[in-house]
């Protein structure tokens, strides 16, 4: 493969300014996710420390191996929604290495409103079902939730992606040979109940957890009768009476102690089949990539200086490079592995549609998995280009992505507009793993594209009834 040689000059004022702006950005961001990261109310910390138990975050720790990464799914889910009051939507999602197996960890964080589930919190964690079922990774629930947030139940029960498709995703996972384990450390309430039911494998702490379709208020107000929540369904109860759990600790970290074990027992999964060599390091910095991104996603830049900070040994094998121009196709490796990359250097013209139809079936063909680093404003448009088909290319190019057999992942890394967002597999097109860098921007268009349109259209509707509109009022409508 060839080597992309750079053209950036890392000693501009401009390289300096922009480098400067990006990383803020990126440490305004690390700094409210380091806020989110701390989970519920300081009370709510303190409640759980008297009892016992340990923070939802403590737990992943000592449940990974040891000094070894946990890539966490959705930590910005619930920000600046419901009053702040559920950080990263309540619940903690990611992958991390247990006993060397790669395992979708789901962890319910009882010091969000007792673990209960948000209309986000449910979206959360089916997302994390999802990766899962479709990346071959077992599942490890931390069990510690009150159910369903009642004022909110209108918005989470019973639509198809809502709570009830946690346990039909449990299932599915698990006559696919993905094993569903978990260990409840506090409460498994009503339908939160079925979770740890429907798991293959469930470990229960003594004194400590509890498992009940209805808990004691709920059983008195039904029927009278009057019990606590160990008599009811406590880890006793549903080790050696129900047959619900399969394990009983003594402790919490006898618990995740016992949950390495049984992860220890596994075979090793079975991966997309993917072609891997010794990885390189990338010939430039990927650092440099804060110099390159402009403050303004108006200001176009060659994706190929992106890539060259990403892909090993700076190797890019560019297919069709003289043709459709303002869209960017070839094959790299990153991190050893064959991946094919499309990147946007530009509006879509016809050309561009067809490359990317072409790229993405070579791909299918080669079985080489595909990256998007997404940064467009649309598909050309006008009468010339209408008048080619540009519907009907573009309508090519999202077959392809719809249909191809291969992983995706997307990185939106500037704008991320209209069709474009399609066609460059944004969420709509099942990516594996969707990234939005820190300046990125999602819409059905431009800022400026769409007051012109509305004004447009305000202006039109004037003038159907007859309303005359001095210039002064014209441009007001126009602002």
């Amino acid at each position: 493969m060839a080597k992309i040689m750079s053209n950036i000059n890392t000693n501009s004022e401009e390289f300096k300014k922009r480098y400067e702006f990006n990383k803020k950005k990126v440490e305004e961001i690390n700094q409210i996710r380091e806020e989110l990261a701390k989970g519920g109310p300081e009370k709510a910390h303190e409640v759980n420390k008297k009892r016992g138990k340990l923070f939802c975050r403590e737990r992943i720790e000592k449940v990974i191996d040891k000094n070894s990464p946990f890539l966490e799914i959705g930590p910005f889910v619930g920000y600046n929604m419901y009053n702040n009051e559920a950080p990263c939507g309540g619940i903690v999602t990611g992958i991390g290495k247990i006993s060397g197996k790669e395992v979708m960890i789901i962890a319910n964080d009882q010091t969000v409103k007792a673990g209960t589930y948000y209309p986000m919190t449910i979206k959360k964690h089916v997302r994390a079902q999802t990766i899962a079922r479709e990346n071959n990774l077992h599942c490890l629930y931390l069990v510690d939730s009150g159910g369903v947030f009642l004022p909110m139940q209108d918005e989470v029960y019973p639509d198809k992606e809502h709570f009830g498709n946690f346990f039909y995703n449990q299932a599915i996972m698990s006559s696919m040979g993905l094993l569903q384990v978990a260990v409840v450390t506090g409460l498994g309430t009503a339908g939160g109940a079925y979770v740890p039911a429907m798991c293959d494998q469930v470990i229960m702490v003594k004194n400590q957890s509890a498992i009940f379709i209805g808990g004691p208020p709920l059983v008195k107000a039904a029927t009278g009768e009057e019990i606590d929540a160990e008599n009811l369904g406590g880890a006793d109860v549903h080790t050696r009476i129900s047959g619900v759990a399969d394990y009983l600790a003594s402790n919490e970290e006898e618990a995740l102690k016992k949950a390495r074990e049984i992860f220890a027992h596994l075979p090793k999964q079975k991966k997309f089949p993917l072609d891997r060599i010794e990885p390189k390091e990338p010939l430039y910095d990927p650092d440099e990539i804060y110099g390159i991104l402009p403050e303004d996603l108006s200001i176009p830049f060659d994706v190929r200086e992106i890539i060259a900070r990403i892909v090993d040994n700076s190797e890019f094998e560019e297919f069709k490079p003289l043709y459709g121009q303002t869209l960017v196709t070839g094959f790299a490796r990153i991190g050893g592995y064959l991946v094919g990359i499309i990147g946007n250097n530009g509006i879509i013209f016809p050309e561009s549609s067809q490359k990317a139809a072409h790229f993405v079936e070579l791909c299918s063909l080669r079985k080489v998995p595909l990256i998007f680093l997404q940064n467009i404003t649309g598909f050309i448009i006008g009468k010339k280009y209408e008048h080619q088909g540009m519907a009907k290319d573009g309508a090519k190019w999202i077959t392809a992505i719809s249909t191809t057999n291969v992983p995706k992942i997307t990185i939106i890394i500037g704008n991320s507009y209209g069709a474009g967002n399609y066609a460059m597999a944004g969420r709509g097109y099942n990516p594996r793993f969707l990234w939005m860098w820190p300046n990125a921007k999602i819409a059905v268009m431009g800022p400026q594209q769409a007051a012109d349109v509305l004004s447009s259209i305000k202006l039109a509707q004037l003038e159907r009834e007859g309303k005359k509109l001095t210039q002064e009022e014209i441009e007001a409508i126009r602002k």
